[in-house]
């Protein structure tokens, strides 16, 4: 099976699941590899735009796993899934992409105040806004810019009834960005 084939399965099987934001998994997918597309971005951050939720879509838990007070901790099981296929440029956004939301919370003023409720409630399981000391830390990684593009191209693809291109737009940045 192609890895093409496996994220259109993935999608297939939980992206029509809500996001918590009154969009689909699928839908808010597409919107952020869009926006991540129209930015200009290489195939390999307009593929981690793509796949950045990917780890919601191959964990077992419900739906609603945030409102149990439970974080699925989705970017440690989509990166890691995304290292087996995908070169860090891939992956490494994807692993900071709640980081990212964590600095942007502490570091920006006026950031926590425009995320959604749901976003609200994930930043809280995930950890808060970063203090001082992880932000630096954050900031050191190598991946920390991307990751911050992406948080921000994630947190406007929230947006009900948006007409976006399909899944298979996107196979030539998949394709392009493979580990060869």
């Amino acid at each position: 099976m192609s890895v093409f084939t496996e994220i259109e399965a993935a999608f297939a099987r939980r992206g029509a699941e809500s996001y918590g934001e009154g969009v689909t998994q699928l839908e808010h997918a597409l919107q952020t590899a869009w926006l991540a597309e129209r930015a200009g971005a290489s195939p390999a951050l307009v593929s981690a735009a793509l796949l950045h939720d990917i780890g919601h879509m191959l964990h077992r838990l419900p739906e609603d796993i945030a409102e149990q007070g439970i974080d699925a901790q989705h970017e440690s099981i989509g990166s890691a899934w995304l290292s087996r296929h995908f070169g860090p440029e891939v992956s490494e956004p994807v692993r900071l992409h709640v980081e990212a939301k964590r600095y942007l919370s502490a570091a920006e003023s006026g950031y926590f105040d425009r995320l959604s409720e749901a976003s609200k409630l994930s930043l809280r399981l995930q950890g808060g806004p970063h203090r001082p000391e992880a932000a630096q830390q954050f900031l050191d990684q190598p991946y920390a810019e991307p990751s911050l593009q992406l948080r921000r191209w994630d947190d406007e693809a929230k947006i009900l009834g948006l007409r976006t291109p399909d899944l298979a737009h996107f196979r030539p940045s998949i394709e392009a960005s493979l580990r060869r």
